[in-house]
C-alpha cells in the first residue's frame, strides 16, 4: 500500500504539474491558510508534547514558519528566475545560464523537539522548489503529530503531499529501501542520521543532514556578563534544553567565571521563578527515556545550581554543573536538555584543546567586546554556524544558512537556501550558427599556439 502511494507521487510529478510558478504559490498559500486555522490546535497540542507555552510556540514554530513561508511567497518568483552568467574566452560568442528544476519526489524525516518546525520548515523549501513530498514526523510528538497530519491533508492530495506516521525504525527503511528519492531530508541525532546516510548512498540518493553535536559558548574576559548570561540562559533552557543549537556547554574565563555563575543564576530564578515546574515558561522533557538519560548526567556532578528532578512530571530544573572533565559522561555526548556544564579556562589554547574533542559543532558562541578577539575565535573553529554576543538567534534569520559540517550534518537550509537545496542547478549554454570558424574543428595539426593563448 505505502509502495503505491509512493509510485503516485512520482507520476503526479512526472505530470509536469508541480512545476507551474502560479501552482507553487498557490499550494504555499494553502499550507500558510491551513496553518493559521490549525493555530489554537497547534498551541494545545504543543503543550501537551513538550508544555510549551502559545509565546514559545509562535516564536519557535508557528511563527517561525508563517515567516519562512511569507518570505519564499515575495521571493519565489525571483528564485526561479534563470541566472545569467559569464561565458569563457573559448565559447565565444556563447551565452550562458543556470536553470532551476526540481529534484523530483523528496523525503522530509522531523525529529520531535520542534515537532512543528522542523518538519514543516522544509516542506516550504520543497513546495517551492515544485516538488512532490512524503513527510515523515517522528511519533514521540504525538499531540503535535495528530494536528500536522489534518494541516497537511486538509489541503493537499496524497499523491503530492504524503504524509506517513508510524514507527521512523520501520517506515522509513521501508520506503528507503523499495523506493528511490530523489533527495532525503532529515533532522535528528548523528546516530539516525549515520543509519540514513547509509541508506541512501546504496541507491546515489543525495541527503541533507540537521544533526546536532556539542555547540560551545565561550565567555572571554572582556564580556557584558550579565547581558551574556540573559542571551544563554533564554536559549540554553528554552523548549529545556531540547534544542539542537542550544549552547551544549560554557567555557568562561577564569577572571569572570564567579561573576558569571552570579548572573547565570539570578536570571534563571527571573525567567522561571523559585519552582520552575510551576512556571508558565518552562518546558517538560519529551519522555521518560530522555528524562533518565539525562538525570544520570547529574548522578556523580558538582551541583551549583539546580538540579531537582521529577520523573512523574517529566521535570528537570535547570541546573548549571561545575568542576566539569572532559571525560565526563556529560562531555561526551550532545546534552539535549537543561543541563549547563561550566569550564573555565586561562588561555585560548586550553578552551581550543577542550572544543577540539568534538570537532565541527552545529554552532559556536562567542561572547566579547574585542573584535580581534571575535575574528580570532571565529576563524579557530570550524562549525556550522553561530553568533557573536549572541546565542541560537541566528537560525530564525531566513538570510543565512543554516546547517552543520561533518557529524553535525550535510547541507542547509532556511529562505533560499532551501529552495537551492531541493532544486538542481542545470547549466545552458546557447551556441550560435552564425559564426562557426573552421580553426575549432580537425585537422589540429599546427594550432596549438593558438589553443595555448586561448585556454590560458
Amino acid at each position: 500500500m505505502l509502495l503505491t502511494s509512493l509510485q503516485r507521487l512520482r507520476d503526479h510529478f512526472n505530470s509536469g504539474i508541480t512545476k507551474d510558478y502560479s501552482f507553487r504559490k498557490e499550494q504555499l498559500k494553502k499550507l500558510k491558510s491551513s496553518i493559521l486555522k490549525h493555530e489554537q490546535d497547534l498551541y494545545d497540542s504543543l503543550y501537551a508534547d513538550l508544555k510549551k507555552s502559545p509565546e514559545e510556540t509562535w516564536v519557535a514554530e508557528t511563527g517561525f514558519v508563517i515567516s519562512e513561508l511569507n518570505a519564499t511567497l515575495k521571493n519565489l518568483h525571483l528564485w526561479m528566475q534563470p541566472e545569467n552568467v559569464e561565458t569563457n574566452l573559448l565559447n565565444l560568442p556563447s551565452s550562458s545560464k543556470v536553470l532551476k528544476e526540481p529534484l523530483g519526489v523528496v523525503l522530509i524525516i522531523g525529529p520531535w523537539n520542534y515537532p512543528f518546525q522542523l518538519l514543516i520548515n522544509p516542506l516550504v523549501g520543497a513546495i517551492g522548489a515544485g516538488n512532490c513530498v512524503v513527510l515523515k514526523p517522528s511519533e514521540f510528538a504525538s499531540a503535535t503529530d495528530a494536528v500536522m497530519k489534518k494541516i497537511i491533508e486538509d489541503v493537499f492530495p496524497p499523491e503530492y503531499v504524503l504524509y506517513v506516521q508510524g514507527d521512523g525504525s520501520t517506515v522509513i527503511p521501508e520506503m528507503m529501501n523499495n523506493f528511490t528519492f530523489d533527495h532525503v531530508f532529515y533532522t535528528g541525532s548523528t546516530v539516525v542520521g549515520k543509519i540514513i546516510y547509509k541508506m541512501a548512498a546504496e541507491k546515489l540518493v543525495p541527503v541533507t543532514l540537521e544533526l546536532g553535536g556539542k555547540s560551545p559558548c565561550v565567555v572571554e574576559d572582556d564580556a557584558n556578563i550579565k547581558v551574556a548570561a540573559r542571551r544563554i540562559a533564554m536559549t540554553k533552557f528554552s523548549n529545556a534544553g531540547q534544542m539542537c543549537v542550544a549552547p551544549d556547554y560554557v567555557l568562561v574565563h577564569e577572571s569572570v567565571k564567579e561573576r558569571f555563575i552570579s548572573a547565570m543564576t539570578g536570571v534563571v530564578k527571573d525567567f522561571f521563578g523559585d519552582k520552575p515546574e510551576q512556571s508558565y515558561n518552562y518546558s517538560k522533557i519529551i519522555n521518560e527515556k530522555q528524562f533518565d538519560r539525562l538525570t544520570g548526567y547529574l548522578s556523580n556532578a558538582k551541583i551549583i545550581f539546580g538540579g531537582r528532578t521529577d520523573r512523574q512530571q517529566l521535570f528537570i530544573e535547570p541546573t548549571l554543573i561545575d568542576n566539569v572533565n572532559t571525560n565526563d559522561a556529560v562531555m561526551k555526548d550532545e546534552i539535549f536538555g537543561p543541563v549547563l556544564p561550566l569550564i573555565s579556562f586561562k588561555t585560548k589554547e586550553e578552551a581550543l584543546k577542550v572544543i577540539g574533542q568534538h570537532p565541527n559543532p552545529l554552532a559556536f558562541y562567542v561572547f566579547t567586546s574585542s573584535n580581534a578577539k571575535e575574528n580570532d575565535w571565529l576563524n579557530s573553529v570550524a562549525f556550522g554556524g553561530g553568533c557573536v554576543n549572541n546565542a541560537s538567534w541566528h537560525l530564525t534569520n531566513h538570510h543565512l544558512p543554516f546547517g552543520g559540517r561533518g557529524f553535525s550534518g550535510t547541507g542547509n537550509y532556511h529562505g533560499k537556501y532551501s529552495f537551492d537545496t531541493f532544486s538542481h542547478k542545470k547549466a545552458i549554454m546557447k551556441t550560435p550558427t552564425w559564426f562557426d570558424p573552421s580553426i575549432k574543428y580537425p585537422p589540429l595539426k599546427g594550432k596549438l599556439k593558438l589553443f595555448k593563448w586561448v585556454i590560458r
